[in-house]
């Protein structure tokens, strides 16, 4: 290892000024195994450098390549691998990691030790060993001339001190100062070692001199410890009395601090009583209250609610720690316990006798509300009863038992008395609209005047606050709805046994009054009693913002329970709104029924009521949802809206299964169909009542529904008349629908009233036809004959050469059409079109000119084909297009 240490150092490192401090002999951890060197280096020149060098011996001869060469800063861990056990692995971590395995642990050791000291020397620390023997580390290298190195080597980096700045200006002095400094290095050597030997003996001689004085000064010292020693007795004397004096001033200050304790503890104990003494006890005049207060009297009532919240600050008062290990402490609580329980009973038990009084009280005003159309009002005795709320706030804190149970009365007293009242109410309500009692009928029976129509019409339309109509509309509806077509055919929407004839607009507008009013009267009835609830029994009610779900807000009233309610509350109970809700559920559970049952009465009555009730019904839900969406109120009338939603769609369904039932007289003609009329009625009348309503969706659907119906049924009877032509029949319904639509401007319909005006003109211009038939039948066969040789080829101006064709052949066919004829078989014409058509819809006039139009048409294509096949022949028809305009003015005249 030497010779290839010298090797190394030779070849190697002296040419580029590195010194070899240290070697050893590894390979790669892992791979196969192929040696190289690591070198510990230091360069010669100023500052030093300290690196490792990876050398490798080379395949191709006997000598040594540098590799790689790390500086000695980059490495940060020096890893033994086991500090106690020998092992020859260790790995170096510089940028990465390397791992190598030394030929002998010896080697190893010596390497890891020359980093240890470079590190200590030119690194202050730097890099970190770990699992290094701890004995390698401690290892210090001595300064010397003969101390070898890491095997000799490194004596030359240990022996090697640098000069410091004023060391360096004192050589230069002494350089300068001698001629033959840098010339004659061994004589400038040789005279600095004479100057130096004569200093060591002046330094002898001088330290020889002084040993006089220091006997001198042996000898004060023997005098001062003699001096201190006395010094020491006087401060043993001095300390033992300082002693005694210590043990009275402990005696004293032990003695203050029991009498200073004992005050604190007095204070303290002074403070409890006063806290006791101030938060648990109750005044007489409280205690009196709760014992014999008047509950009858405003004044009673304040005292005891007044005297109830201090029972409860007295009752709830947080107490410190041990206080309820007090026996007077615990009798006063007991105490306080026991005046609660007695005055929640005599509470309670006042306001159960309080609920009874009002279910007699409230009798009694019935009668007087028998024959009116309205509810007894409640207002006194919530105001009355909400003297209390106070009192029912406590009672529902300290004891929600009898909170609980009083609740309950409340509900069970409250919900019979509004169902009388309710069911009464109801009662007039169906009097008043069937007219079967005295009182009924004289409510029922309403002037047939214009005047009284119109009032009627506008309380309708005003009562609602959405509803708007036109009282002409209504009075022209009136007028139809007692004419021709009522007389033609019983009406499709009845549903009871009472003849369509025998209803119009007042009637339904006195039921749409009655309806009106009896949901007017409800509603505030219902949120009266809602937010008396709320108040008296301390129930909020949460308004829930838009995107906040249900549960959400029984979660936040859950924890307003929970904050107020003591631990007798169930942990069960739903939020407080729910509460409000179940409790309304309970108290008017009639007014669903009760509605419903009214409804199937309005709808027994006539069918076309649905209308109304849809209308009404929509607008007070709407309104009921934008006060509070999920109250009482605006769920039971939304489960009544669905009842009156399914009679609408009922009723529909009932016009369009009469129109497909509908039976038409084989022996009279057909005229306007009843169902085509209802529809206008249905129509007109539904029109006045959802104009700017909120279900005008349900009326487009339903006119959707009907408009189809009405369509098919059409066609339909159409096609089963006998005495009228299908044409007539399709052109007169059609055009009675159109003007309906027209009239109407139901947008919803657009494309029906184009689908009924185009049905209407296609069937107008198939009967003209099919009437008009050949008026010239001799004349049109011998041009058809024409037409057909021009078909075959023949040249138009040939055609007169054809033996059946030629010119004498047309005068004969002409001559047989004189004026006379002519005007003779419009006549007929004029006549049969009169039998056909109806005069309700007054389209002859239409029909005869649309006649008149195709007859000239005719005309001009047998002049044309004269003109063309027979040119300057001079044959003309007998009549003239002005004598065809005058015979059918003259027929119409006539007639």
């Amino acid at each position: 290892m030497t010779a290839i240490k010298h090797a190394l150092q030779r070849d190697i490192f002296t040419p580029n000024d590195e010194r070899l401090l240290s070697i050893v002999n590894v390979c790669k951890a892992g791979k196969k195994k192929r040696n190289c060197f690591l070198c510990a280096t230091v360069t010669t020149e100023r500052p030093v450098q300290v690196n490792v060098v990876k050398v490798k011996k080379s395949d191709k001869g006997d000598f040594y390549k540098r590799q790689t060469a790390w500086a000695l800063r980059d490495l940060a861990v020096v890893d033994a691998k086991d500090a106690v056990k020998e092992s020859p692995e260790f790995d170096l971590h510089f940028d990465k990691v390397y791992k190598w395995v030394a030929s002998s642990t010896v080697e190893k050791n010596t390497f890891i030790s020359c980093i240890w000291k470079l590190n200590q020397r030119y690194l202050r620390k730097k890099i970190d060993f770990i699992n290094v023997s701890s004995q390698l580390l401690e290892e210090s290298v001595p300064s010397g001339e003969n101390q070898s190195v890491a095997g000799g080597d490194e004596e030359a980096v240990d022996e090697y001190q640098e000069l410091n700045a004023r060391e360096e200006q004192d050589i230069e002095i002494m350089m300068e100062g001698c001629e033959y400094a840098i010339s004659n290095a061994e004589a400038f050597a040789e005279k600095l070692s004479r100057e130096l030997q004569v200093l060591d003996g002046a330094n002898i001689q001088s330290i020889m001199a002084s040993e006089k004085q220091v006997n001198i000064l042996m000898k004060l010292l023997d005098e001062a410890l003699k001096e201190v020693d006395q010094i020491e007795l006087k401060l043993s004397s001095y300390e033992e009395m300082l002693q005694s004096v210590k043990e009275q001033m402990d005696q004293i200050s032990e003695s203050n601090h029991l009498i200073h304790l004992s005050n604190t503890n007095n204070v303290k104990l002074l403070s409890e009583i006063e806290f006791l003494v101030n938060h648990m006890d109750l005044a007489k005049g409280h205690i009196k209250a709760l014992q014999d207060g008047d509950l009858t009297s405003s004044r009673g009532i304040e005292a005891c609610t007044n005297a109830a919240d201090a029972l409860l600050q007295c009752m709830n008062v947080a107490l410190r720690p041990g206080h309820d290990m007090l026996h007077a402490v615990k009798q006063q609580q007991q105490r306080f316990s026991d005046l609660r329980e007695q005055f929640a009973r005599r509470l309670a038990s006042h306001l159960n006798s309080v609920f009874v009084q009002q279910g007699h009280d409230q009798s009694s005003t019935l009668a007087q509300h028998s024959a009116e159309l309205t509810l007894p009002n409640h207002h006194p005795f919530h105001r009355d009863l909400l003297r209390y709320a106070k009192l029912m706030e406590w009672l529902k804190n300290t004891d929600y038992g009898k909170y609980e149970g009083l609740t309950k009365n409340y509900m069970d007293y409250l919900s019979r008395l509004y169902e009388r009242e309710i069911k009464d109410f109801f009662e007039v309500a169906k009097i008043k609209m069937t007219g079967t009692t005295r009182e009924g009928k004289k409510f029922a029976t309403l002037p047939r005047k214009e005047s009284a129509v119109k009032q009627e019409t506008e309380s309708l339309h005003g009562s609602s606050g959405k509803l708007t109509g036109s009282t002409s509309s209504l009075n022209k509806l009136s007028v139809q709805s007692s004419g021709n077509r009522r007389s033609q055919s019983s009406s499709l929407l009845d549903m009871g046994n009472m003849s369509a004839s025998d209803l119009d607009v007042a009637d339904r507008t006195k039921f749409d009054k009655i309806f009106e009013q009896v949901l007017s009267e409800l509603e505030p009835l219902c949120l009266a009693e809602q937010d008396f609830i709320s108040k008296f029994f301390k129930l909020q009610q949460h308004q829930s913002t838009s995107g906040t779900t249900t549960n959400e807000v029984e979660e936040m009233d859950g924890v307003a329970l929970s904050r107020s309610y003591t631990s007798g509350v169930p942990q069960t109970v739903s939020s407080e709104k729910d509460m409000i809700r179940q409790m309304m559920t309970k108290i008017f559970r009639c007014i669903e029924p009760e509605l419903n049952n009214l409804i199937a009465l309005g709808d027994k009555i006539d069918s076309f009521n649905s209308l109304y009730m849809l209308v009404k019904m929509s607008h007070h839900v709407w309104t009921a949802q934008n006060v509070d969406p999920a109250s009482f109120l605006s769920t039971t009338l939304g489960n009544v809206l669905v009842t009156v939603k399914r009679n609408f769609d009922k009723c529909i369904s009932n016009q369009m299964k009469q129109m497909d039932e509908v039976k038409i007289s084989k022996k009279s003609k057909v005229g306007i169909l009843p169902f085509v009329a209802e529809f206008e009625e249905f129509a007109a009348l539904a029109e006045s009542i959802f104009k700017n309503a909120e279900r005008r969706g349900d009326l487009d659907k339903a006119y959707i529904k009907l408009i189809r119906a009405v369509f098919d049924s059409v066609e339909k009877v159409a096609n089963e008349s006998q005495k009228t032509p299908r044409d007539v029949v399709m052109m007169e319904n059609f055009h009675h629908i159109f003007a309906t639509l027209s009239r109407l401007k139901i947008s919803c319909l657009e494309a029906e009233k184009k689908e009924a005006k185009q049905k209407y003109t296609d069937h107008l211009q198939s009967y003209v036809i099919y009437s008009l038939g050949q008026p010239l039948e001799k004349l049109n066969h011998f041009f058809e004959g024409v037409e057909a040789r021009v078909a075959q080829g023949i040249r138009e101006e040939e055609v007169s050469y054809q033996l059946a064709f030629n010119k004498q052949e047309l005068r004969k066919v002409i001559k047989e059409y004189p004026g006379k004829e002519v005007k003779k078989g419009l006549d007929n014409l004029y006549k049969k079109v009169d039998k056909h058509l109806c005069e309700e819809e007054n389209l002859l006039q239409v029909v005869w000119h649309s006649m008149q139009d195709e007859f000239i048409r005719q005309y001009k294509h047998f002049e044309g084909l004269i003109a063309r096949c027979y040119p300057g022949s001079g044959i003309t028809m007998e009549f003239t297009i002005q004598d065809i305009l005058d015979y059918c003015s003259s027929i119409a005249q006539s007639h």
